[in-house]
């Protein structure tokens, strides 16, 4: 059971109890305590899932393509800038690998830019009711982690290396290889499906998003019992 249920059900339990024992106190509190919880719950599930009527529920599934494009900026600006092509060409790599770079690339640059288009989209208002960008900050590392393993599955296709030391080897100028480089990454992009980047993200951060229903019904329960003593 996740935190999301345990809270909800805490909170329901307390209205419970208090409208069957007629106690004003715990009725008020896990009123406001399961509307905090629910109503974030609901963010979270909106983040993810299209709610019919529910206009701008479903972002990460809408946005994907912005997503991609981020991704394969990422890439490019990463790992096959100018210094770093020359530097492969030179070394003549047939059988590239790219871990090394993956590990000590600043993935920093995709979080953010997945930050960007939450914050741009029609999800950025409610997103802003429970917390804004700060709310999403401690998932950075867990965004990080994930990113580094998918591309280090995409880089270790043999399709992709083969096709990557093709144009490294075929003594093209920098400019061709870079463009022959961002043309093999736009197919392996293309395979993404709507549905395989929401999977990616909320596997990402979906363990990170429950504590806002958990802090949404210790908040509501707090103004609960503030509401009931005023």
């Amino acid at each position: 059971m996740n935190k999301s249920v345990i809270t909800n059900l805490v909170a329901a339990s307390l209205v419970a109890v208090g409208y069957g024992l007629d106690h004003d106190l715990v009725f008020t509190m896990g009123l406001f305590a399961l509307s905090g919880a629910v109503t974030n719950w609901l963010a979270v599930h909106m983040l993810f899932e299209k709610v019919p009527g529910l206009y701008g529920s479903g972002v990460i599934t809408i946005k994907f393509k912005e997503f991609k494009i981020a991704i394969k900026e990422l890439i490019l600006d990463e790992f096959f800038n100018q210094d770093k092509l020359k530097s492969f060409a030179e070394k003549n790599q047939i059988d590239i690998d790219l871990n090394p770079v993956i590990e000590h690339a600043d993935l920093s640059i995709a979080f953010n830019k997945l930050v960007q288009v939450i914050e741009g989209s029609q999800f950025g208002a409610m997103l802003a009711m429970v917390g804004g960008k700060e709310a999403i900050e401690p998932m950075r590392d867990t965004f990080t982690e994930k990113m580094k393993e998918a591309l280090r599955e995409m880089s270790e296709q043999p399709e992709f290396k083969d096709k990557i030391s093709g144009v490294l080897t075929n003594g093209q100028s920098l400019d061709s290889i870079r463009t022959a480089i961002e043309h093999a990454v736009d197919e392996r992009l293309n395979e993404l499906t709507p549905v395989m980047v929401k999977n990616i993200v909320q596997n990402m951060i979906h363990t990170h998003l429950g504590w806002l229903v958990v802090w949404g019904g210790v908040f509501g329960g707090a103004f609960g019992l503030l509401a009931s003593v005023l």
